[in-house]
C-alpha cells in the first residue's frame, strides 16, 4: 500500500520502522515541528522525523493540516491510507477523505474506554487491571471513529507508564500491520463504537501528580505508578518537593491521612482507608534519585511530620 504516516515520539517509531519492514511504500511522514529542549533550548527533530529520515522518507512539519497547501500536497501523493500514531494534531474532515481507505488510527486503549490524549497513564492510575490497542477508522470526533481491530493486555500490578508504553508501541506496530493487510483485502468489517460506555482520558499536566494521601493507599499506589516518569508523583515534606518513584500498599494505621512514618528502609505516609503507602524511591527537591533508606540517613522525621501541598 502507498501509505503517508502520521506521528512524532517515540511511541509512534515501531510503527513506522514496522511498516517500512513490511514493504509498504512510505510516500511520506508528517509529524509535529522540531521543538527546543532542555536547558540550551536546543532544536530538536521528534524521533519520527529521525525515523523517517535516516530511511530517505520525505518528511512534513506543517504547523496545522487546515492549510489548503497541504491538503494539495496529500491529494498530489493520493495514499491509499493515512497512518496515524500519537500524531498529536486533529486531522481536519476533508483530510480523512483523501485515502481510499480512509485514515487508521492506533489508540492505546480499548476504546470506547479513555479516549483522548493520556490513555496510558489513565488506564493505571485508574486502577485498571487490563488495557490494550485499538486500530479505528477516524472521524470527525476525539477517537469515536468505527473499530477495526483490537488487542487486549493485562497491567501488571507494579507496571509503571513507561513499562506499559514500551509494551503498547510494540503491539500498536504489529496491530497497525496486521490492520491495514486485512484492510486491503477487505476481511474487516468496522464495527460502531458505544458512545454510552466512553470516558475520557485528558491531557496529563504536571499539578494533576501532586499525591493526595485522603484519598486510598491503592489509589496513591496507582497515581505514583501512572505518572511516572512524566511529570513524576510529588508531594511536599517540610517545605520541600519530593518526587516518588516506586511505592508500595503497606500495613494498616490509625493516624490521620498524610502522617509519615519514619521505617528504616522506606518513607511511610498514611492515607484516607487506614492503610499505609511506602515510599521506597525518591527524589527531593536538589537532589538526585535516590533509595528511602538514603534519605532517612540524612534527614530526620519528627514525630507527627506532614506530607502535605506545603509539608504542613
Amino acid at each position: 500500500m502507498k501509505i503517508v504516516f502520521m506521528g512524532t515520539p517515540d511511541y509512534a517509531v515501531k510503527t513506522l520502522e514496522a511498516l517500512i519492514e513490511k514493504g509498504h511504500d512510505i510516500a511520506a511522514v508528517f509529524s509535529q515541528p522540531d521543538k527546543p529542549v532542555g536547558r540550551k533550548h536546543i532544536l530538536t527533530a521528534p524521533p519520527v522525523k529521525v525515523c523517517a529520515e535516516s530511511h530517505n522518507i520525505r518528511v512534513f512539519q506543517p504547523d496545522t493540516l487546515k492549510d489548503e497547501e497541504m491538503r494539495l500536497k496529500l491529494r498530489e501523493i493520493a495514499p491509499d491510507v493515512i497512518a496515524v500514531v500519537a500524531y498529536g494534531k486533529i486531522l481536519p474532515e476533508d483530510v480523512l477523505s483523501i485515502p481510499k481507505y480512509g485514515c487508521v488510527n492506533g489508540h492505546a486503549s480499548l476504546l470506547p474506554k479513555y479516549r483522548g490524549a493520556s490513555p496510558i497513564q489513565w488506564s493505571i492510575i485508574c486502577g485498571e487491571t487490563e488495557t490494550g490497542v485499538t486500530a479505528m477508522l477516524m472521524d470527525k470526533g476525539m477517537d469515536t471513529g468505527d473499530i477495526l481491530k483490537t488487542v487486549k493486555v493485562k497491567i501488571g500490578d507494579e507496571e509503571t507508564a513507561d513499562s506499559l508504553f514500551e509494551r503498547l508501541s510494540e503491539i500498536t506496530a504489529r496491530l497497525m500491520v496486521d490492520t491495514l493487510d486485512a484492510l486491503e483485502k477487505g476481511e474487516i468489517i468496522p464495527q460502531k463504537q458505544d458512545d454510552s460506555k466512553a470516558s475520557y482520558a485528558p491531557i496529563i499536566k504536571k499539578e494533576m501528580a501532586l499525591l493526595d494521601f485522603t484519598k486510598t493507599a491503592e489509589e496513591v499506589h496507582n497515581a505514583v505508578r501512572g505518572y511516572y516518569s512524566k511529570p513524576c508523583a510529588y508531594f511536599f515534606l517540610n517545605g520541600k518537593r519530593i518526587k516518588v518513584l516506586s511505592a508500595r500498599v503497606a500495613g494498616k494505621t490509625k493516624l490521620k491521612a498524610g502522617t509519615v512514618i519514619a521505617d528504616t528502609d522506606a518513607l511511610v505516609i498514611a492515607c484516607g482507608d487506614g492503610d499505609t503507602v511506602a515510599i521506597t524511591n525518591l527524589q527531593p527537591e536538589g537532589s538526585k534519585p535516590m533509595t528511602a533508606k538514603q534519605f532517612l540517613c540524612g534527614n530526620s522525621i519528627k514525630p507527627g511530620a506532614f506530607a502535605g501541598e506545603n509539608g504542613e
